[in-house]
């Protein structure tokens, strides 16, 4: 997940920073939130070239939380970045545990039944969705710029779905992931206070790992063990997904936040869904017909729109993201 709470940021020198200065911190910050962007948007890609290389969703989702977990511990232990105390640790396990398992096992699920582009811009209502959440339940008032957002993601969420291939399966299982991930931040906007992200991030695929992992044995136990890809290249799409659509994506995306803060970042972060519409359109030959490019116009300009009036949290995900 890339997690709502901010890392602190910086602490500012006795002198400003020159203008150039200030002018290549923002070029940096915006070349890291592209290349983490990038990196997310590509995970639903990979995930498809390991499905034909023969794995299972089950499969790609240990070896990914096995990998990023792995990784991402490597990472805490060279910046020497502690765990938070162990009571937060259960509790952001339980978070991996449950709220994280659950999303990305419908997203990756959702991948076997509709286009990865279509599966891409269910995902990206949830922002939407933390909106409407946190209005309801931690009584947040709902703005005009709210209103609007719901106005635009639903007709264009409506394009989407009937313009985009994908069983009513898939189609139940993208918006299920984008449910599922709406609760998780909501939660996880309280359980997270205080902690560092790298940490939180790590704490949540482990215990996402666990919980494959378990799975996986159970499965094995019952005569249907979890399958892996059957060659090299599947293998290599799994990599991908854990070290870039998930390691690399979550730390470029942080020391991009650093530089541009959060609005700036959320902003920039809607070229997830764009990259994964454009690939998929690219590597998988899927064809993106008129009413699902202006639904997921509409999609997009709806998350810009709450994301410039301040009305939504950042795009989220430490997968992820996503996912």
């Amino acid at each position: 997940m890339r997690d709502r709470r901010l890392p602190a940021a910086c602490p500012m020198t006795a002198s400003a920073p020159t203008a150039p200065t200030d002018a290549r911190d923002k070029l940096a910050g915006v070349l890291l939130i592209a290349v983490s962007a990038s990196a997310f948007g590509a995970m639903a890609i990979f995930a498809r070239f390991a499905y034909a290389a023969g794995a299972d969703v089950y499969g790609l989702l240990l070896v990914r939380f096995l990998l990023a977990a792995a990784a991402l511990a490597w990472v805490m232990r060279t910046r020497g970045i502690a765990l938070p105390p162990w009571r937060r640790v259960l509790a952001l396990a339980a978070m991996g545990g449950i709220g994280y398992v659950g999303q990305s096992f419908c997203f990756f699920s959702a991948l076997n039944h509709a286009q990865a582009s279509l599966v891409a811009l269910l995902l990206y209502l949830y922002p939407l969705f933390v909106t409407i959440l946190a209005a309801v339940f931690l009584k947040e008032r709902l703005t005009t710029a709210a209103v609007v957002a719901l106005v635009l993601c639903s007709v264009g969420a409506g394009l989407t779905v009937g313009g985009g291939a994908g069983s009513p399966l898939g189609i139940a299982l993208g918006l299920a992931a984008a449910v599922i991930y709406s609760v998780y931040i909501i939660v996880g906007a309280r359980l997270t206070a205080g902690v560092n992200p790298i940490a939180t991030t790590t704490v949540i695929c482990t215990a996402a790992a666990l919980v494959y992992g378990a799975v996986g044995l159970l499965r094995a136990g019952a005569g249907t063990p979890p399958q892996f890809p059957a060659d090299a290249g599947g293998w290599l799409a799994l990599a991908g997904i854990a070290l870039l659509s998930t390691v690399l994506a979550i730390l470029t995306f942080f020391a991009g936040l650093q530089r541009l803060g959060a609005a700036q970042a959320s902003m920039l972060s809607t070229l997830e869904p764009v990259v994964t519409v454009a690939l998929a359109a690219l590597l998988l030959g899927e064809q993106i017909g008129p009413a699902q490019a202006v639904g997921g116009g509409l999609i997009l300009a709806g998350v810009l729109w709450l994301t410039r009036r301040g009305s939504a949290p950042a795009p989220a995900r430490a997968d992820m993201q996503g996912n």
